[in-house]
């Protein structure tokens, strides 16, 4: 058994399975404290639907675009993926008041869950899960080509990666259940914006290596181990996200305070 294509296996799954899987294990959390048994399963089949869509856009990529992935589909996806998160994420802060949220349960949220929520939940998993599959099984195709084929150590690698996914799943599972809802929500609610701001950054970076955009970097020497995209491209219109965002939030307060002093008659 070679060590070092079993520890390349895993790499390549780490690396692109992690943030997906940190989108729907926050997700999952925030749902399974809600009782929200649906929204979960929800999640479930984007995941496992994205998985086949994954095998089957690698084979496509393998059979007509010699194994390469196209940059304008990423940045596509991403910005998909971006949209989703950010309404997801407005979703889960205005739904943070447990009280409020228990009863909108009552008063039918399921009704909404599956009118509302249903359709971004299972969106979001894909998008999530389709933006890093794809990609990760052309990479280990790679990796199969240079290593003398889909060997025992590779294996051993993906299912050592994917012990440690499944790990981290249940990690936050069980902390999300030990730790007020207010707090979860909030939590979930904050990460899923700034991975949206992210993946927006993301897009525009794949617009910038084709060249369909210009990059003026920022000089910002902290953006990028952070993930983010250190360009004006990226930063003007994620800022104007985060504007719209605080607008929205201020709006909402707003309509609260105006609407308390009535409900309190």
């Amino acid at each position: 058994m070679s060590l070092s294509v079993a520890l390349q296996s895993a790499v390549i799954l780490l690396r692109e399975g992690v943030e997906a899987m940190l989108v729907i294990a926050i997700l999952a959390a925030a749902f399974h404290r809600a009782g929200q048994g649906r929204a979960v399963r929800l999640l479930g089949a984007g995941a496992a639907t994205a998985i086949l869509a994954s095998l089957a856009a690698a084979v496509v990529f393998a059979l007509y675009f010699n194994g390469a992935h196209d940059d304008r589909m990423e940045a596509a996806v991403m910005l998909l993926a971006a949209g989703l998160m950010f309404y997801m994420s407005g979703w889960l802060f205005l739904k943070q008041d447990a009280a409020a949220l228990a009863a909108s349960l009552k008063a039918g949220a399921h009704r909404a869950m599956a009118s509302g929520a249903a359709l971004p939940v299972f969106a979001i998993a894909f998008f999530a899960v389709f933006r890093e599959g794809a990609e990760t099984i052309l990479f280990l195709h790679a990796l199969a080509q240079t290593a003398g084929g889909w060997s025992g150590s590779l294996f051993a690698g993906l299912a050592l990666a994917a012990l440690a996914l499944a790990a981290f799943y249940v990690a936050m599972q069980r902390l999300a259940m030990r730790v007020p809802m207010r707090p979860v929500f909030l939590a979930t609610s904050a990460l899923l914006f700034v991975m949206g701001l992210r993946f927006v950054g993301a897009a525009v970076q794949e617009f910038q290596e084709q060249a369909l955009l210009p990059f003026d970097e920022v000089g910002a020497e902290v953006l990028t181990p952070l993930g983010f995209n250190p360009s004006w491209e990226a930063i003007v219109p994620q800022l104007a996200i985060v504007a719209l965002a605080v607008a929205g939030l201020l709006l909402a307060r707003r309509r609260a305070a105006a609407t308390a002093p009535a409900a309190a008659e």
